[in-house]
This record gives structure tokens, C-alpha cells and sequence, in this order.
């Protein structure tokens, strides 16, 4: 047992690292959790189309809207301290949740607040909590620690998490975001253990400025050849990615022929994509340097959209969810890797922000014109409009990627 465990969370990572990834993956589990009983409890709320597709919104909008302060925040104060604060904002905002659930006052409006105060302090949780891993894991060892935190993702957050909400919403409306609550307090306490580096503002030194600071990672970002392709990348892909998943719904229905379970299948399939690409990262990475594995992942994504525009078959396209859940993990594993090797400690949260607003600028937009082409066109319409645009931008920025290696 302990030979494994050696293998899977090697002691050189050292003991805070151990506490932070508990840490990681209860609280992801928790997300999941909620990723699947916020919906449903407006759902049971209210019919009304409109304030149930607010459900949604309220997940994505604040790291839009709070990404960038919640950076400059991680920059300028004590990081675990803020891991804390934003952590116990949320276990309040369960707490109150599940009162008025209890006690049967909870109301539409109640329920959207409190889930959007919640997604607004995980918005500052998840940034500050990006920027400790590089202040406690040698260079080195930044990609099996990434790799073990994106394992708790992948099987807490995006598999077991979500069924797991659903099957206590049935037992009752309270259970999900009880066991939420739980969840994030028990992180609370696993935090509180680590110890960091000197870091962030001092209490005598210069009130700073933050439009300053926002320039400053702006800045950074624009001038760094790695970092600015890594932004880029992830702003057009993200781009063309929301285009063809914002119909992913609609698209195992009316092109694959499957119902409900098997729109969850297939994601089921991509998660379990995503823990072979877990298993095979640390062999992966030995062999190909980082821009290569970059060429590569994006040459996955681009043939991802022109097989599933191109296909009826569920076995066909389950195939392709799993080799594109294992792309998935590798490409976010790389990424964030080489912002962490790349950028300086006082800028981690105001580039990680950068890097935040990108990915969801292009899931906003991409999912608005993938609706459109849907619409007027067919299911199949925005998977080859993003196969079209991913491959345009491979071509582009094919040189680029040479830019992100070991070393940089």
C-alpha cells in the first residue's frame, strides 16, 4: 500500500501538496455535486423556461465577470487566506440555502441568489487555490502534481459528482447541498494545514493600484511568446469547441438516435477518456516535449468535430468521446504546466485570470453561434463549422506552438 501510494502521490511533493489535493478533491466532488442539484432544484421550483436557463448562467457569467479582480486579489494578498474566505462565503450561502429548504421558505429568486454567491466565491476560491500548487511543488514536479489534480477533477467532479447529486435530490431536496456544505468545510480544514512562502503585499507597503495591476498581467501576458499563444489557443478553440458542445445535446438525440441516458453516456465516455489520458500523461510527457504535444492535441480536437459531423453511429462516436476526453486532460494538464513553469509567482493570479476570461469569452460566443447554425441548418452544422475554423487556426498557429517547450 504504501509502494502505491509512493507511486500515485510521490512523498517529494511534499505534505502541503497532500493536504491541497484532499483539499481539491473534495471540494470538486462537492461541485459535481451541485453541477447536477442546482438545476434540478430550480426545475422544481419553476417551470418557466427562462428562469431555469438561469440556472445556467449563473455558472458561467461570474468568471467573466469577477475572473480578472479575483487574479489581481491572489496577487496582492496572502493566497491560502483567500482560499478560506471565498470557501467560507460559500459554506454560508449552502448553509442559509439549506435553511430555507428545511424549513420551506426557499423561493425561485432565494435559490438563483444563492446559487450565484456561491459560483461568485468559487470564482476566487478556484484562482487563488490554481496559484499554490507552483508555491509548493518543485518545477519539476509540476506535471504529476497537475496530473493528480486533474484526476480528482475528471473522476469527482465530471463523473461521479453529477450522479451523485441527482440520486440525493431524490432522496430530498436538502441532501445534495448538505453534502455540499460538508464537503467544503472539510476542504476549509484540509487548507487551513498548509503553510506557504512568504508572499503578496506587505501591511506598510503602497496602497496599490488595480487598474494598474490589471494592465500589469495583461501586460505579462501579451509580451510572454508562450503564455500569449497558450491565451490565444484557448480563446479560439474554446471558441469553435462551444460552437459544436453547445448542441451536443441535441446532437446525440437527433443524429446518434440516443435519449437521455445516452447523452449521458457519452459524456460518461469522455470522462473515462479523460482518466486513460490521467494513466498515460507521465509516459507521454517523457517522450514529447510540450509543443509537440500541443500540435498534436489540437490535430485531435480538429478531427473530433469532422468525425462527429460525419457520423450516425453511437459506437463510432462513442470512440471519438474517448479519445477526446483523453486529449482533454492532457491539453488542460499541459497548459496550465506551462503557465505555472513560466510565470512569476506575483503574477500566477492575474495571468491565470487572463487565461480564465479567454476560455469562457470563446465558450460564450462559440455556444451563441453553434445555437444559430443549429437553428438554421441542422444539428450537424456547427460541428462542421468547428472543424472548418479549428483546422484554419491549426495552419496558424502551427509555428506558434514551437514556442511552449520544457524549458521556457
Amino acid at each position: 500500500m504504501i509502494a502505491v501510494l509512493e507511486r500515485v502521490l510521490p512523498a517529494r511533493l511534499g505534505t502541503g501538496f497532500r493536504w491541497l489535493l484532499a483539499s481539491s478533491w473534495l471540494t470538486n466532488l462537492g461541485d459535481g455535486i451541485a453541477a447536477a442539484a442546482g438545476p434540478l432544484l430550480i426545475a422544481t421550483l419553476t417551470r418557466d423556461p427562462l428562469m431555469i436557463s438561469l440556472s445556467a448562467l449563473v455558472s458561467w457569467a461570474p468568471p467573466l465577470l469577477f475572473g480578472l479582480y479575483a487574479g489581481v486579489l491572489s496577487d496582492r494578498y496572502n493566497r491560502r487566506r483567500i482560499v478560506l474566505v471565498a470557501n467560507a462565503v460559500r459554506a454560508v450561502v449552502l448553509a442559509a440555502l439549506v435553511a430555507l429548504m428545511v424549513t420551506g421558505t426557499v423561493t425561485v429568486a432565494a435559490a438563483l441568489v444563492a446559487l450565484t454567491l456561491r459560483s461568485i466565491a468559487e470564482v476566487f476560491a478556484d484562482n487563488a487555490t490554481s496559484t499554490l500548487t507552483p508555491m509548493m511543488v518543485s518545477r519539476d514536479d509540476l506535471i504529476i502534481a497537475n496530473a493528480r489534480l486533474g484526476t480528482g477533477f475528471i473522476t469527482l467532479n465530471q463523473l461521479a459528482g453529477p450522479p451523485i447529486g441527482a440520486a440525493l435530490f431524490g432522496l430530498g431536496l436538502t441532501w445534495p447541498f448538505a453534502s455540499q456544505l460538508l464537503l467544503v468545510l472539510a476542504g476549509i480544514v484540509l487548507v487551513s494545514r498548509i503553510t506557504l512562502p512568504p508572499h503578496g503585499r506587505q501591511a506598510d507597503g503602497p496602497v496599490p493600484n488595480t487598474v494598474r495591476e490589471l494592465i500589469d498581467g495583461f501586460t505579462w501576458t501579451i509580451r510572454h511568446a508562450a503564455i500569449r499563444t497558450l491565451a490565444l489557443t484557448i480563446l479560439i478553440f474554446n471558441f469553435t469547441f462551444g460552437a459544436a458542445w453547445s448542441v451536443l445535446v441535441l446532437y446525440t438525440q437527433e443524429q446518434l438516435g440516443l435519449g437521455a441516458i445516452g447523452f449521458g453516456l457519452m459524456t460518461t465516455i469522455g470522462g473515462i477518456g479523460g482518466l486513460i489520458g490521467t494513466g498515460l500523461y507521465g509516459a507521454i510527457t517523457r517522450r514529447v516535449n510540450l509543443g509537440a504535444l500541443m500540435r498534436i492535441g489540437l490535430i485531435i480536437e480538429t478531427l473530433t468535430h469532422l468525425g462527429l459531423a460525419l457520423t450516425h453511429s453511437p459506437w463510432v462516436a462513442g470512440g471519438i468521446f474517448l479519445v477526446f476526453g483523453a486529449h482533454a486532460f492532457i491539453w488542460g494538464t499541459t497548459s496550465g504546466t506551462v503557465r505555472q513553469r513560466a510565470v512569476p509567482r506575483e503574477l500566477q493570479g492575474r495571468v491565470g485570470s487572463v487565461n480564465t476570461i479567454c476560455a469562457y469569452a470563446g465558450l460564450v460566443v462559440g455556444s451563441l453561434i453553434g445555437g444559430i447554425l443549429a437553428t438554421h441548418f441542422g444539428v450537424a452544422a456547427p460541428f462542421w463549422f468547428a472543424f472548418a475554423g479549428s483546422a484554419v487556426f491549426v495552419v496558424l498557429l502551427w509555428r506558434q506552438l514551437l514556442l511552449i517547450a520544457h524549458d521556457d
